[in-house]
């Protein structure tokens, strides 16, 4: 006799949000496939390359309405156990009133080695499945490597890797973003 397993789905972004509003602002979790999971402190190469990415993706769309915003929570309408914090989001329109973003045009995670399989993994699945989401950026920390993955309405999603000598075209947000920009004060 055969019998079927049956896995909790786990928290749900409903669930999530009433349990972490009760929680100290110092610490931060993100919910990845139902589980809540505790953020470690970033290290210093870590947020410089964070704050490269603030600074020079603000500029981009300002015109529009955009805004990039370091460390809030995206949800999608399609996956309802997730609830992640990716490092940069770049979204359009009034501000948020509850601090979590459901329609970012950009998300970038910078990759620690903790961290490298969720990024690369069930977080890309799910960045993937926003609607409006047109670029998901990952940026390395210990090469000068920046993956895009970008939305194109025939294929489904594109993927382009540059290099420190490279620009990444951004038509989404107007511009172009030189990798360079990206380590600035980074040594290799």
């Amino acid at each position: 006799m055969a019998l079927a397993l049956r896995r909790d789905p786990g928290m749900r972004v409903a669930e999530y949000q009433a349990w972490v509003a009760d929680l100290p602002d110092e610490e931060r979790w993100e919910l990845i496939d139902g589980e809540p999971v505790l953020m470690a402190p970033q290290s210093e190469r870590h947020q410089l390359i964070v704050a490269n990415l603030v600074r020079n993706l603000r500029p981009f769309g300002r015109d529009r309405g955009c805004r990039a915003i370091p460390g809030i929570a995206v949800l999608s309408d399609s996956m309802d156990t997730f609830a992640p914090i990716p490092d940069v989001v770049v979204r359009c329109g009034p501000p948020l009133r509850d601090g979590y973003a459901r329609d970012p045009v950009l998300v970038a995670e910078v990759l620690s080695p903790s961290t490298m399989s969720r990024d690369r993994g069930r977080k890309t699945d799910f960045y993937r499945s926003i609607a409006s989401l047109k670029l998901f950026l990952i940026a390395y920390q210990d090469e000068p490597r920046v993956e895009v993955w970008r939305r194109d309405p025939e294929s489904g999603w594109a993927f382009e890797a540059h290099g420190l000598g490279d620009a990444i075209d951004l038509p989404e947000l107007g511009g172009h973003l030189a990798v360079a920009e990206i380590y600035d004060d980074i040594a290799f």
